[in-house]
């Protein structure tokens, strides 16, 4: 089958042919049609630090996808036939370990990640055990469904604390960013205020709906509490930048007893006022990944109730055209990118 493989440990990707995944009695071979790319698609593009330290060429990359299943094992008891439209959960666990045993996979101890350690997505064919993989609602638009996963990681900090009637500070206007400020409009916060320092970006946050779209170089929390009428500062932060700044700018922004959700991951460690922290009351809760499968469920439940997060998708390109694809995310002047393989 066609697939995209880091073939050797350097940069760059290649197009080429590898054997079929076969499909085991508990798993799911599934015929890919779209695909997301990632930033982590582009660090392993880029062979940088973190890729270089995690993963071993050659493998197939990539883990947000929609497909049709094609087979289904022997021994799978789950509601999955032939021809159905699927997504699949990128982070398999190991069953076993104290948190999966007590029914918090997402804390496995012991994940191996579609894409990164295990053979991913970006290929014709896909085996997943089905437990990972989610069925969607008949007639879901595929590029939606094809970025169900990074949807998945915005429903999932978005949802984490209440923002019913809330005001809601977004620190990063990438698309996880933009879904997520998506999410707190569509489940009723009051105000929405995006902080970022791309141009093209905040011009996608107003796009959607943001109530305010902050050049984060200029930003004043002062003046934006002042234009909306707000007292006593934000009452939830998502921060998904994984900047330090940004981290400092959304401790100063809250509220007292306001509560962050952090999902952005900091290259490097980074010291924050504290006292700030503690004084203030402040809670805040690191996100990972999604809840499985809670937010799955989550996910479809928003998109039928008419939540429409297509606008995030600003560019698609045909597989064999990955490099263009890859360039255009490089340049940070886009949404998320869909590739497609049914063409």
């Amino acid at each position: 089958m066609r697939a995209l493989e880091k073939s050797k440990a350097e940069p760059g990707l290649w197009m080429t042919d590898v054997p079929a995944p076969a499909c085991g009695p508990d798993d799911v071979l599934i015929r890919v049609l779209r695909t997301g790319i990632c930033g982590t698609d582009l660090h392993i593009y880029r062979w940088d630090a973190w890729a270089s330290a995690n993963v071993t060429a050659p493998l197939v990359i990539g883990h947000e996808f929609v497909g049709e299943v094609v087979e289904v094992g022997n021994r799978v008891r789950d509601l999955l036939d032939v021809g159905d439209v699927v997504s699949g959960e990128g982070h398999v666990v190991c069953g076993t370990c104290r948190n999966c045993r007590a029914g918090r996979r997402v804390q496995c101890a012991n994940t191996d990640s579609v894409g990164v350690t295990r053979a991913g997505a970006f290929a014709e064919y896909i085996a997943l055990p089905a437990t990972n993989v989610w069925r969607h609602s008949s007639g879901i638009d595929l590029d939606v469904a094809a970025i169900f996963d990074p949807f998945g990681n915005a429903v999932h900090t978005a949802t984490t604390f209440r923002v019913v009637g809330e005001d809601v500070l977004v620190t990063g206007a990438g698309p996880i960013g933009i879904m997520a400020a998506m999410v707190a409009r569509h489940a009723g916060a009051r105000f929405i205020v995006v902080t970022d320092t791309s141009t093209y970006r905040l011009d996608l946050a107003r796009a959607i709906g943001v109530d305010a779209a902050e050049d984060a170089a200029t930003y004043a929390k002062e003046d934006v509490m002042r234009r909306f009428g707000m007292t006593e500062g934000f009452d939830v932060g998502l921060e998904m930048s994984g900047s330090p700044a940004a981290f400092r700018s959304i401790l100063e922004s809250m509220c007292h007893g306001g509560r962050i959700a952090l999902l952005g991951l900091p290259s490097e460690q980074f010291g924050i006022d504290w006292a700030r922290l503690v004084t203030n009351m402040l809670t805040v809760r690191g996100i990972y990944g999604r809840q499985m499968f809670e937010t799955w469920y989550l996910m479809s439940s928003l998109v039928q109730s008419g939540l429409d997060i297509s606008p995030v998708i600003t560019h698609r390109f045909a597989a064999e055209d990955f490099e263009d694809a890859l360039e255009v995310v490089g340049s940070g002047k886009c949404g998320k990118i869909v590739l497609a393989w049914d063409r």
